[in-house]
């Protein structure tokens, strides 16, 4: 009898053990997860993407200025989301860094003149302020599904955030589709 007793208080305790390691482990993991190599480099990433988007904005600007009451406040929301995901320099240099992939994709700067010879080294603008805000709007748009795809990878708060800016996005993409007026 003393030695089923002894299994079990045994067993209890391994047990016991077990789940205290397990809650100690889950308390940490989203933490660390957080601030994994992988978290990181995908935050970095999309406050260059957001960047690089700042910079599609900057640029219609300069080529379209009565595009200016219609599209700062956009800009003003884009710059809000590259300093989210750690990109301080965005509303101050909001010319940023190309990157590869997505942020190229959606409008990062090319190595050729645009059709203005405004900025050397910015995004084309189409001469034309209606397909000049649907470039915009299709940027929005490719950047909001990049951002969508990348929250399968991505740490919870992290995901939070990418599924808002992702939002956001899409919402630029539909009031930059819409007609004036």
């Amino acid at each position: 009898m003393a030695y089923a007793r002894r299994r079990t208080l045994l067993a209890g305790a391994a047990l016991g053990g077990v789940a205290l390691l397990a809650g100690c482990s889950e308390d940490s993991g989203p933490e660390q997860a957080e601030h994994s190599s992988a978290a990181e480099r995908l935050r970095k990433r999309s406050a260059r993407d957001s960047t690089a988007l700042l910079a599609r904005y900057d640029a219609t600007l300069a080529a379209h200025p009565a595009l200016e009451s219609r599209l700062r406040p956009l800009r003003s929301e884009v710059a809000r989301h590259a300093e989210a995901f750690g990109d301080g320099r965005a509303a101050a240099s909001p010319g940023g860094e190309a990157s590869d992939g997505p942020a190229r994709e959606a409008g990062a700067p090319s190595d050729g003149p645009s059709p203005h010879g405004d900025r050397p080294s910015g995004p084309a603008v189409p001469r034309d302020e209606g397909a000049a805000r649907s470039a915009l709007a299709d940027a929005e748009r490719r950047l909001a599904d990049t951002r969508t795809k990348a929250l399968l990878a991505a740490p919870p708060e992290l995901a939070r955030l990418l599924a808002s800016v992702a939002a956001a996005g899409a919402v630029h993409a539909y009031l930059l589709a819409e007609k004036a007026g």
